[in-house]
Order: C-alpha cells, then sequence, then structure tokens
C-alpha cells in the first residue's frame, strides 16, 4: 500500500527556558558586607568615644541609657523612695557594688542628699573665679603679659584646667630635654599663688609634640613624663604643698592639642585643679 503526503514523521522540539536569559542575580552578598561596613564603623566609633572622653563623661553616658539612673553629675539619686533605683536593685546597681540581694532589700542605697547639686554649682563659680584671676593677672605686667600668651584656661567635668604651651619665639623647655625655661618658673609661681587660695587636689600631665619621622626608639614618653615631674617641683618650689599632687602622667604625642601633631603648641602641660569629690 502507497503512503499518503500526510504521513509525516512527527518531531518534537523541547526547548530549555532559563529564567532571566542565562544571567545570575544574587545580591545577598552585597547586604552582608553592608552589615559588616555599618558594625566596623560602630566598633571604631565606640573606640573613638571610649578615648576622647573622661571617665565622669563616660559614666553619664552609661547612666543615660540606664533607664532605672536618673541623668545625672552623680550616678542614681532621685527623689523617689529608691532614689531613682528599680526595686530589683541586683540588677540596676551591681555595676557599683552597692546592690541588695532579693533576700536583703535593706542595702539599697539612700537617695543623694539634695545639695550635691548646689555644691556643683557653687564649686563651678570658684573655678571660673579662679581662672579669671588667673587671667586678670597679666594686666599687672607688661612682663607678666609676655608670660600669659602660654597660658589657655578651661573649665572641664574634672575641673579647672591650665595648660602651658610652647611659642615659635619661645619655648618651655630646653629642646629635648626636661630642663625648664626660666619662663616656665614664672608661671609656675602664678599658679601656685592662686592654687594656694583652695584645697583641691592637683594633676599634672606632659605632652610633646610628634616627631616628623618615625624613631626606632621614641623618647616621648620618658620626656613628657619627665617635664610633668618638673613642672611639679617647680609648683612645690613655689608653694604648692607635696601632699596636693594627686597625679603625674606622661601623654607622649598621643593627644595633640592642636594640628598639625608636630606643631611647637603641642609641646604643652596640663595642671589640672581637680573637683572635689562628691560626699559618701
Amino acid at each position: 500500500m502507497a503512503k499518503s503526503a500526510n504521513d509525516r514523521p512527527l518531531i518534537i522540539r523541547r526547548r530549555k527556558v532559563v529564567a532571566g536569559g542565562g544571567r545570575h542575580h544574587g545580591g545577598a552578598w552585597k547586604v552582608a558586607y553592608a552589615d559588616f561596613v555599618t558594625a566596623m564603623m560602630a566598633f571604631f566609633l565606640l573606640m573613638w568615644l571610649l578615648n576622647a572622653t573622661t571617665e565622669r563623661q563616660r559614666k553619664g553616658l552609661a547612666d543615660y541609657f540606664n533607664p532605672t539612673i536618673a541623668v545625672n553629675r552623680v550616678s542614681g539619686g532621685g527623689e523617689g523612695v529608691l532614689a531613682g533605683d528599680s526595686i530589683f536593685a541586683e540588677d540596676a546597681l551591681v555595676h557599683d557594688g552597692t546592690a541588695a540581694t532579693a533576700r536583703k532589700q535593706g542595702a539599697v542605697r539612700q537617695p543623694e542628699p539634695a545639695q550635691n547639686t548646689a555644691d556643683d554649682a557653687g564649686e563651678t563659680a570658684q573655678l571660673n573665679a579662679l581662672a579669671d584671676r588667673l587671667i586678670a593677672r597679666g594686666g599687672e605686667s607688661e612682663l607678666e603679659e609676655a608670660f600669659l600668651r602660654h597660658v589657655r584656661v578651661r573649665i572641664t567635668d574634672e575641673g579647672l584646667v591650665v595648660e602651658l604651651g610652647d611659642l615659635e619665639d619661645a619655648p618651655l623647655f630646653v629642646e629635648g630635654a626636661a630642663t625648664a625655661q626660666p619662663v616656665l618658673g614664672s608661671l609656675a609661681a602664678m599658679i601656685a599663688e592662686v592654687f594656694a587660695e583652695v584645697k583641691n587636689l592637683v594633676a599634672v600631665a606632659g605632652h610633646v609634640a610628634a616627631r616628623p619621622v618615625v624613631l626606632r626608639d621614641n623618647p616621648s614618653w620618658e620626656l613628657s613624663f619627665a617635664r610633668a615631674d618638673a613642672m611639679r617641683l617647680l609648683l612645690q618650689d613655689a608653694g604648692l604643698a607635696p601632699q596636693r599632687f594627686h597625679r603625674m602622667t606622661g601623654v607622649g604625642e598621643r593627644q595633640p592639642g592642636v594640628q598639625p601633631p608636630m606643631s611647637p603648641r603641642n609641646n604643652r602641660l596640663e595642671i589640672t585643679l581637680l573637683r572635689r569629690p562628691p560626699p559618701r
């Protein structure tokens, strides 16, 4: 029998469909990388804050983010029965060693005296008066006016900071040494006279300018501490009692006061009249 013209073989073509035209659009790694960068930025910001703030400022930040502690210069202390603390004092106060246990609620600390705020304001006013008196001494003679070019005064959470820095034409020490120039002795006498009006403790910190080249044996630590100690001796010779010195610090070149770090102004001393500790 002859085949008809319509008897043709059936051909089936199968096409493989690839979604997206064969291109891969996976972007999950970008999200993960962005999270990593954000976390690293937060970490370095935290490290910077730890280095750039004082202990008092860090305690204030910690108290701010603790909902059971009032924002105040002195941690805790409200007007309620528990002075701003939670009834679960062991959780709220464990960081300062005064927390009570569940079986001994009587260990909860008492409210801070209400006069603390007034005392703080009074001390700040006294420090401002001392700062004004120190700067005002420049009007007594042209010589003292020239000396006071080295002086910067500021009030901080720690106390009254008197900063003495080098000038281009008038350094405070012999270059590269802890031998004081005559101008520093005169400044020490002026500071000791003003600080003698109060009984607050004193802290001295030495700073040096950065060097333009990296040295194998960097003497900045030893030099900054030696200069701070030399300033302590000058203050003692000017009449400041030895027992009033609370600490001596050699900071090296790690905390430049101005830019660039090699500026002579970064060769400086910081003499701090510390605030009185709060009553316990």
